[in-house]
């Protein structure tokens, strides 16, 4: 196979930044150097100062959720959806992406219970088709609350797609949702549900939080310590010491989107990987009113970058960081090589000989990164 050469972009890898050339050899990362002259000389393709950084791993994404419904109470058919999905992450610079599917909600009516097979299926079908432009892998949120949760969980325990599963608890009242305010805004808003239905709800969620949760968390940490492969469990959305602790003690490795500065330091001291939302980063706050990620990068408790709902959020995200006191390749890695490590992906996310040439040609316009192209293994998708 033929080796492409780039020469003349800044590189971005795991611990520099630099002007230099790089070889794609087939699917993977050839010769790296600095300058555009001696290995390489004159030949390949000139990026004129463009940044040459790793494709982007996206570890929490319910970004396909839009698609499935793209307004209030339109279902679209499932593959076009995900085609529709896939098209979107290619083109933000996300090469590889663990697919959010809900299991359980809060709303026994809402669109999560009524797709969770449907996505499965579909995102299967599709890679089979080779239809799919990016790598796509399994990312399972657990309603703990969910009195349906481990019928809906246990097909997919030992399923070879799934790289994450995440803790969660949504009952309003703790958590994400201290503030019962902030919720009642965002059901009001995303989910039409009028002032009455959320009056009406909210006692029977504490109701089926107290019946379910406990024993849901149990038996689901029993049923992933029986794979042959361990897999990466999150807790979301911790927000006191209780909730680390409690996470520490069932084996979680992941802290996803901490809502508290105090919840994020006691993950940093058990060594715990911290996510924070991207359009957090970029909207300057959480719209739920918890702390904000730019707050937890300036205390070094941020490590990883998730665009959760807009994926062309994380590479913005990823620049907006150096403004927090990250460098370019510290920052860089919070959307590629941090991603990748957590979860096992250690073929992928940083630009060095060997590694998976998965790769982006960005331009910085008025302050914000521009996707121009995106490569998977070596070959153009977006």
């Amino acid at each position: 196979m033929m080796i492409k050469t780039i020469r003349n972009a800044r590189i971005v890898t795991a611990d520099s930044e630099f002007t230099g050339s790089a070889e794609i050899d087939g699917a993977v990362f050839g010769e790296v150097a600095r300058g555009n002259s001696g290995l390489f000389g004159l030949a390949g393709e000139d990026w004129q100062g463009d940044y040459l950084l790793p494709g982007m791993v996206e570890l929490h994404t319910d970004n396909l959720e839009k698609h499935l419904m793209p307004r209030p109470k339109v279902s679209w058919p499932t593959l076009p959806a995900i085609v529709a999905h896939d098209t979107q992450i290619a083109a933000s610079g996300i090469t590889t992406v663990l697919d959010a599917i809900s299991v359980g909600d809060l709303d026994a009516d809402s669109l999560r219970t009524q797709t969770l097979i449907a996505c499965i299926d579909g995102l299967k079908q599709a890679a089979a088709a080779d239809i799919l432009r990016a790598d796509h892998f399994l990312h399972l949120r657990l309603e703990l609350a969910e009195q349906n949760l481990l019928g809906w969980f246990e097909p997919y325990v030992h399923d070879d797609g799934l790289k994450l599963v995440s803790l969660m608890d949504h009952t309003p009242g703790q958590r994400q949702w201290t503030d019962i305010s902030h919720y009642r805004t965002y059901v009001t808003g995303k989910r039409g549900w009028s002032e009455q239905k959320v009056d009406g709800m909210l006692e029977g969620l504490l109701h089926r939080q107290q019946t379910y949760a406990a024993a849901n968390r149990r038996d689901v940490i029993e049923l992933c310590n029986r794979r042959s492969r361990p897999i990466p469990l999150a807790t979301h959305d911790d927000t006191t010491l209780e909730h680390v602790t409690e996470g520490v003690e069932d084996g979680v490795s992941i802290s996803e989107f901490p809502t508290t500065l105090l919840a994020a330091r006691a993950a940093h001291e058990h060594s715990l990987g911290i996510i924070m939302g991207a359009p957090n980063m970029v909207r300057g706050g959480s719209h739920s009113g918890n702390v904000s990620a730019a707050e937890l990068a300036r205390a070094g408790l941020l490590d990883v970058l998730s665009s959760d709902y807009v994926p062309a959020s994380l590479l913005h995200a990823a620049f907006l960081l150096l403004e927090e006191g990250y460098d370019l390749p510290r920052a860089v890695a919070t959307v590629t090589r941090n991603p990748a490590q957590m979860v096992g992906l250690t073929d992928r996310g940083e630009i060095a000989q060997g590694l998976r040439a998965d790769y982006l040609r960005v331009r910085v316009v008025q302050g914000i990164p521009v996707v121009l192209g995106v490569w998977k293994a070596g070959l153009q998708i977006a």
